[in-house]
């Protein structure tokens, strides 16, 4: 194996590398599938290697060993609602499942947030009282809904 990248986040799969990382750079802008290591598995490829909008990835396909979990998870910063919303319903498609403060689980068990960019922004706003509300209103949502938060800063409730 020739590593194009000298670091790259590792994720361990039972089956269905091939498959997850296909879908993974079918979600995002500027990711490509790098290299695949077969290793005498043409079905269910060994190493894949891929660049998920710019940032480059693995997927070790070698069984049952060890399990995916929460602990790590793919943190993808969104530009807008539409932008959260299309990313969102790809991910719990088939199988994926939602979780609380803009986390999900993909199909393969794989952990994500989708971070809207106005999130950050708002949870670090200098009004630190406005920053609770917002804060508040995201502990009570699975998707992040821009529109609540900016109204929960501002002190409104959302009509």
């Amino acid at each position: 194996m020739a590593y194009r990248s000298k670091v790259r986040t590792c994720l361990w799969f039972e089956k269905g590398g091939l498959q997850a990382a296909e879908f993974y750079v079918s979600l995002l802008p500027w990711s490509a599938i790098d290299a695949v290591y077969a290793h005498g598995k043409p079905d269910d490829p060994m190493v894949v290697e891929f660049i998920l909008h710019g940032t480059p990835m693995m997927i070790l396909t070698a069984g049952p060993h060890y399990r995916l979990s929460p602990a790590a998870s793919i943190s993808v910063l969104t530009k807008d609602q539409a932008e959260t919303d299309d990313l969102w319903s790809a991910l719990i498609a088939n199988g994926g499942a939602e979780s609380n403060c803009g986390w999900l689980t993909d199909r393969w068990g794989v952990s994500w947030q989708i971070v809207p960019e106005a999130l950050p922004r708002l949870l670090g706003g200098p009004d630190r009282e406005a920053a609770g509300r917002a804060q508040s209103a995201m502990m009570q949502m699975k998707k992040i809904n821009i529109a609540t938060l900016e109204s929960a800063y501002r002190g409104k409730q959302r009509e």
